[in-house]
């Protein structure tokens, strides 16, 4: 589905690197490869049985994340995650370290280990955390969206979801709420192109999600996601548009899980030959190989960004490995009012 999407021109990739700047651009490529790293050492410490409950790994999609989140206001603007949302704390410019004690379950976690993998917020910075309920940030969004207008801010709120959450009533309700209301919303799809292992050929009869926005009369906009400019363009369209009043747009980012559903998923639904070939899409060494090309960074320094990166997910895993385990007698604060 990928192929069928127009690649950005040359000329306006130029504007928009223009537009980030090289300091900014080496963070965002420094934060991908950082991401990279703690879903490769997720992966790790799963299988030495360190970490508690399932997890679900977005390694193939760190392109999507940089380029949504650097679009925003980070920090000012509102995010709602979802289940496979590493790269999305990261790139909204969640505490590393606290994101890992989090995802080992540690009293240093953003939800004191309560939250682990599937439910990390971090709401100090407006990120309202992740859902494990597929679909389940799509109405809250709504929530937020009504609030923004009702306090008369200038801020955006954006909510990620997958392909298959585009097949759940609370997608129609939601954004034909949001879209009656003109409320300041993003809804962000990352077509990953299987919803567990059900293809999204199987389960849309329309060419691209983005398709469904008509039927609510708002903006809809599919775009590469394993192309980080290409998606930085279209939220940051999304959000000018959201800021001056004029309602939601919904945007479906094509990318690509390398891993499967979670570490439990034998992946029978799809080829070796498959993966491969969009693994050739990789967005890292693209977004890497345009900074090169403009200039913005060497072939040294891309090594030493992607050596920063990977150094910096082994110090926050020994900050998690510093950080006690939960008291037990402390099981129900939070519970009860």
């Amino acid at each position: 589905m990928v192929d069928s999407v127009q690649a950005i021109a040359k000329e306006r990739a130029a504007e928009l690197l223009e537009q980030i700047g090289p300091e900014t651009a080496r963070e965002m490529l420094q934060v991908m490869w950082a991401t990279r790293a703690f879903e490769e050492k997720a992966e790790e410490l799963y299988g030495l049985g360190r970490t508690h409950g399932t997890m679900h790994l977005s390694i193939g999609q760190e392109g999507s994340a940089a380029g949504a989140n650097y679009a925003l206001r980070r920090g000012y603007d509102y995010l709602l995650n979802h289940h496979r949302g590493h790269g999305h704390m990261m790139a909204w410019g969640s505490d590393v370290n606290r994101t890992m004690a989090e995802f080992l379950g540690k009293e240093g976690g953003y939800c004191r280990g309560r939250g682990g993998s599937m439910h990390i917020a971090d709401v100090e910075r407006n990120n309202l955390g992740a859902n494990g309920i597929v679909a389940g940030g799509i109405p809250i969004a709504v929530g937020v969206g009504l609030s923004i207008k009702l306090r008369k801010t200038d801020q955006v709120g954006i909510v990620m979801f997958g392909d298959g959450a585009a097949n759940e009533g609370a997608f129609h309700e939601s954004l034909n709420m949001a879209a009656v209301w003109d409320l300041p919303v993003i809804y962000y799809c990352e077509n990953n192109q299987y919803a567990m292992s059900m293809a999204v050929e199987r389960a849309f009869t329309v060419e691209h999600i983005s398709q469904r926005a008509c039927a609510y009369n708002i903006p809809g906009e599919t775009v590469d996601g394993n192309d980080v400019l290409s998606v930085y363009d279209a939220v940051s369209r999304a959000a000018a548009r959201a800021r001056a009043g004029h309602g939601p747009t919904l945007i479906e980012a094509l990318t690509y899980r390398w891993r499967g559903h979670s570490r439990s998923d034998r992946q029978l639904y799809r080829t070796r030959d498959e993966i491969k070939e969009w693994q050739e899409k990789d967005p890292i060494p693209r977004f890497e190989a345009r900074l090169l090309e403009a200039g913005f960074i060497t072939e040294e320094e891309a090594k030493a960004i992607r050596d920063a990166g990977y150094q910096r997910i082994e110090e926050a895993v020994a900050f998690a490995d510093n950080s006690p385990d939960p008291d037990v007698a402390t099981l129900m604060d939070g519970i009860y009012a």
